[in-house]
């Protein structure tokens, strides 16, 4: 996992927003992490199996670091974990202020590949416009293909590759947030690489995680990658106009969900026939009235404040 390696963000770079080049030249941004990479293979490593018979399972995350790299230990994992977070930690609450500054919801959007981040952005993107102003970060290991479709509709969007990098941090979207720029009290989605293991464990900043799951992805999927779901405010069940033609228990699945996430809520939405959409765009509205009133009214109580101290 990320987290122990550290493999986030070497070799990102960035395309799009006033950040463009001429003539398409990218921007290397380097995001080395200053740990140690104590990988070494030079240790004796048992295989034993005796009395665990020829099917014996093997469970790599059942330690406190709850992932396995050889040559280190569980406490040398988490060590390294808690290094590599909590530097992210210290980007994402930068971001989470500028957002909060700026009156800006930011979505953090979770998926699998293929699960439809994209074209729901671009359906959603096209109903918002000319009502709320929005802008795109999207996050792949390499093309700029899908920040090209967003900016078909009119959007700002900046491309972020990853390279070998296998989800986005909070320094490389401070670092797009800063070209791209961000609209006050608009809303800024944040496509993150299709992954879904390493990218639930940074923090962005953003203020809602939407997961993303295609109903054509299976029940277990919420039990077998469970910490994609499990801090999710909203879970979009897509691809739902292909369930006629599926072998899939949905109330399963939602139980699924909902036994690692509780708190979230759960939408059936399809970009085909619509499903879900209005409701969809309907919680974006009611989140982002939310957070403009919650920031009117703390400006008003520092106000009352600094009359009540005169």
């Amino acid at each position: 996992m990320c987290t122990t390696c550290g493999c986030s963000g070497d070799g990102a770079t960035f395309e799009g927003g006033d950040h463009a080049h001429p003539h398409g030249a990218e921007h290397s941004h380097g995001h080395a992490h200053d740990h140690p990479h104590d990988h070494g293979h030079d240790h004796p490593h048992p295989h034993p199996h005796e009395g665990e018979g020829a099917h014996a399972d093997l469970n790599y995350g059942n330690g406190p670091a709850r992932s396995h790299a050889p040559g280190l230990s569980q406490a040398r994992m988490v060590e390294i974990e808690r290094n590599i977070l909590s530097k992210n930690d210290a980007y994402a609450a930068s971001n989470r202020a500028r957002f909060a500054q700026d009156g800006s919801l930011a979505l953090n959007m979770l998926a699998g590949p293929g699960a439809g981040k994209t074209t729901l952005l671009v359906e959603t993107l096209k109903t918002l416009a000319g009502a709320i102003p929005c802008s795109v970060i999207e996050g792949d290991q390499q093309t700029s293909h899908d920040a090209d479709r967003i900016r078909a509709t009119g959007t700002p969007a900046i491309q972020i590759n990853t390279g070998k990098g296998c989800h986005l941090d909070a320094h490389m979207v401070g670092h797009a947030v800063e070209h791209l720029g961000v609209h006050m009290g608009g809303i800024l989605f944040i496509e993150n690489v299709g992954n879904l293991v390493c990218p639930a464990a940074f923090d962005l900043g953003e203020k809602r995680r939407v997961t993303l799951l295609s109903v054509t992805e299976g029940e277990d999927k919420p039990l077998k990658y469970p910490d994609i779901f499990e801090k999710a405010d909203m879970v979009l069940l897509t691809k739902t106009d292909l369930l006629p033609h599926l072998d899939v228990n949905v109330e399963v699945l939602e139980a699924n969900i909902k036994r690692v996430a509780p708190q979230a809520q759960i939408l059936h939405v399809s970009t085909r026939n619509g499903q879900g959409m209005p409701q969809w765009l309907d919680w974006l509205k009611g989140e982002r009235r939310a957070l403009l009133h919650a920031l009117a009214a703390q400006a008003q109580a520092r106000a009352d404040m600094l009359r009540a101290a005169e």
